[in-house]
């Protein structure tokens, strides 16, 4: 049996959740493009919220 990283199994498991989102957006007729995801870093993201707190 191989050994998977914890980064890789995260980046599986992003990757079918944008997917499973994206048609379930579908099923419900909203058109969904892959750029309609943010693109943010997470420091970005994380920046944003620490200046709403203060």
């Amino acid at each position: 049996m191989t050994h998977v990283s914890l980064k890789t199994k995260q980046a599986y498991f992003t990757k079918v959740k944008r997917a499973n989102y994206a048609a379930s957006m579908r099923l419900e007729g909203f058109s969904v493009t892959s750029e309609s995801y943010p693109t943010a870093s997470k420091a970005a993201i994380l920046e944003k919220y620490r200046r709403r707190d203060s």
